[in-house]
């Protein structure tokens, strides 16, 4: 388990710390699985991933990591995870805060370290390579979470602690990572029967296909729909700095002599409240708001309601209302009519406020003479006008 709250191991009896050491003794044992197992396949030798850097702070070994390095390692944290937390579920001592929460807290090291750093680099230097780990994977991380959190000894374990959570004399961080512990697993699905975990099984993996396809569609459709330019005239208005980025956009897709607007993964686009062509404004805006909907093969249109159906059928199995209710319990507003209520407040000064925006800024352009009606390709430049 990714470790999240703990810092310190504090004792003070007899009995605690005969407790820490039998609960370390057992941890031990887990880490000598944790060191051996992955060594054993000699084709995975030379993965950077399986061990710690030693290079400061644990800094990844990027120099060294290579794309094929991270499936076999997430496989392997996989296993290992499963083994560690199998040897928590089935230790036969009476459960203790330090032989089930503690030792939790020290399992799946592998696979937290390769995940992470998969996570990150596939985030923000992604490529076809890792798209595609990231597809084969994502379905197999969904069905191992599911076996640790639908694990009916472990979970008993949990569940006793909390419910005697008041007589075991923990310190307030160690309190509320019990707390945390038992409620994640119960969100989670351990409560369910036999049969609605293997049908919880099925959502949550199909849902985690759906988002890695999603999330990928979005970056793809991205790349693909850049606003070529014909005329350096038409980008009056760009700083140097933007022109040349522009450029050399153009350059990196192999459209030279063109200028290239590269779209960012928001609705609003940098380079609209530089330009004062109003048709390319348009266009640009327009190109923005059609991505992922417009048809084609990175359309993502039944990817979202297969996903809103899928979110829709998790959480009535989990006994919630719908999925927001699900969602918001464990956030800040709590439940839906907070956050509707936060929604309606907010929304009637915030709308009044554009309204007066806008009017402010058609005024300046009628007395311009601009001869159209404020659009939203036209906010952004206009905005300046009126600040």
């Amino acid at each position: 388990m990714q470790v999240r709250f703990r810092s310190l191991i504090k004792s003070t009896s007899a009995e605690a710390t005969l407790s820490v050491i039998v609960a370390m003794t057992h941890i031990a044992a887990i880490s000598v699985i944790a060191q051996t197992s992955p060594v054993q396949n000699p084709n995975m030798a030379d993965n950077p991933l399986l061990s710690e850097s030693s290079l400061p702070y644990h800094i990844p070994p990027f120099d060294k990591i290579k794309d094929e390095h991270f499936e076999p390692a997430i496989e392997a944290g996989m296993r290992e995870e499963l083994k560690e937390v199998e040897a928590v579920a089935n230790n036969s001592e009476k459960p203790t805060f330090d032989n089930t929460i503690v030792a939790l807290e020290r399992t799946g090291r592998l696979l937290d370290r390769a995940e992470r750093i998969f996570e990150n680099l596939n985030a923000c230097n992604t490529n076809p390579t890792l798209q595609k780990i990231e597809t084969d994977i994502a379905p197999k991380l969904s069905a191992h979470r599911d076996a640790i959190h639908l694990n009916g000894k472990l979970f008993a374990r949990i569940q006793e602690l909390y419910e005697h959570r008041d007589n075991l004399g923990l310190d307030p961080e160690s309190a509320y990572l019990l707390e945390r512990y038992y409620k994640d697993f119960v969100r989670a699905g351990a409560k369910l029967s036999d049969t609605d975990k293997e049908k919880l099984k099925k959502i949550n993996t199909e849902l985690a296909t759906l988002q890695t396809q999603f999330e990928q569609n979005v970056l793809k459709e991205k790349n693909a729909s850049s606003v070529v330019v014909d005329r350096k005239e038409d980008l009056a208005g760009l700083s140097d700095n933007q022109m040349a980025s522009v450029t050399a956009a153009a350059k990196a897709e192999h459209k030279d002599g063109k200028f290239v607007i590269q779209m960012q993964n928001t609705t609003g686009q940098p380079l609209l409240g530089s330009l004062q062509n109003r048709q390319l404004r348009e266009r640009i805006m327009q190109t923005s708001l059609a991505r992922n909907s417009h048809g084609g093969e990175f359309d993502t249109r039944n990817i979202v309601t297969r996903t809103a159906q899928l979110r829709a059928e998790k959480a009535k199995l989990l006994g919630y209302a719908n999925w927001a209710a699900y969602q918001l319990e464990d956030q800040t507003a709590h439940d839906v009519p907070t956050a509707n209520k936060l929604l309606s407040d907010l929304a009637p000064p915030a709308v009044a406020n554009a309204k007066r925006e806008a009017a402010d800024m058609q005024k300046i352009v009628d007395k311009e003479k601009g001869g159209f009606q404020v659009a939203s390709w036209d906010w952004p430049s206009c905005a300046h006008t009126t600040s």
